[in-house]
């Protein structure tokens, strides 16, 4: 995806809490991401994105008191959640929502 002049960083935050998508290490998860889908961007540590053991950046991302602007719930593998370059929660875009939908290019160009 061109993005023009704007500058942006995707990252990834493998989860096993779906289903057990991702049992392997972090090795493992980084490897398959690389081979199979030409992931480039970072790829941080497994962890629980739900749950009574939910990351913190997690519970920042679904949480209005921690984020100021709104509660989410996290409902699958690749949900995506847009921050600007202050960390304010933009957006959630759901799992369902492709990372090249019009939605998100639009966001990213804006």
């Amino acid at each position: 995806m061109k993005n023009g002049n704007r500058k942006f960083v995707i990252i990834g935050f493998p989860s096993n809490n779906f289903l057990f998508q991702e049992p392997g290490s972090n090795d493992e998860i980084s490897t398959f991401c690389k081979s199979n889908y030409g992931v480039t961007f970072p790829m941080m540590s497994k962890i629980s994105v739900i749950g009574k053991d939910q990351h913190p950046v997690y519970k920042f991302l679904t949480e209005k008191e921690k984020n100021g602007v709104l509660d989410s719930k996290v409902t699958w593998n690749f949900q995506k959640y847009l921050l600007d370059e202050n960390g304010k929660l933009n957006k959630v875009i759901s799992p369902r929502i492709q990372p090249d939908d019009q939605s998100i290019i639009d966001w990213i160009l804006n």
